[in-house]
């Protein structure tokens, strides 16, 4: 199985990327899933102006991640919540592609600072993934206090409770990108 982790956050000094570092382990231990980290700080993106596939010269880089999308069985996002939505870095990707993310199983984690867990950011995202044919999995895994949660290199610092978060996150993201294999046979 094949999964694509994007890391929204652009930020210095983000705190939500922990958590990116953490899935990919988890996914990889638990489930022998290869996860792969879309880091979108790294990825530098130039900012949308028009979707990829009616770009004349699109940038490699940029070619190469929605080749990744496309070919994953299914993404987790991992966003933190800026004043009660998602980073500008999350939509202009969105945005960039539209094939990719058709019948596409994503799954939403939502990292904050605070007590709510970015829970603000969730319709908002999950509107925007309707519109382009996405597929958003059922169960959420917000993330409050991140700094109490997990260490900067995704280590979860309580790690029964955080496992059986992620498990069950990660069988329904499971189950939804079986159910859409199933539905393509």
């Amino acid at each position: 199985m094949d999964i694509s982790i994007i890391s929204a956050s652009v930020r210095e000094g983000r705190k939500s990327h922990r958590v990116a570092l953490f899935f990919q382990k988890f996914m990889a231990e638990h489930y022998h899933a290869s996860a792969t980290i879309h880091d979108l700080n790294e990825l530098n993106f130039p900012l949308f102006n028009e979707r990829l596939r009616f770009q004349k010269n699109p940038l490699p880089r940029v070619k190469a991640f929605a080749s990744q999308i496309h070919e994953s069985d299914g993404v987790v996002i991992v966003t933190p919540e800026y004043n009660g939505g998602y980073p500008a870095s999350l939509k202009n990707v969105i945005d960039l592609l539209y094939d990719e993310w058709h019948h596409k199983p994503i799954a939403i984690v939502t990292v904050s600072d605070g007590v709510f867990g970015g829970m603000q950011v969730i319709t908002s995202l999950q509107f925007v993934l309707w519109k382009i044919r996405a597929l958003t999995v059922p169960a959420l895994f917000p993330v409050p206090s991140v700094l109490e949660q997990f260490s900067e290199d995704g280590t979860p610092l309580n790690p029964e409770s955080i496992k059986r978060r992620a498990m069950k996150f990660c069988d329904e993201l499971l189950w939804c990108i079986n159910a859409v294999k199933k539905m393509k046979s």
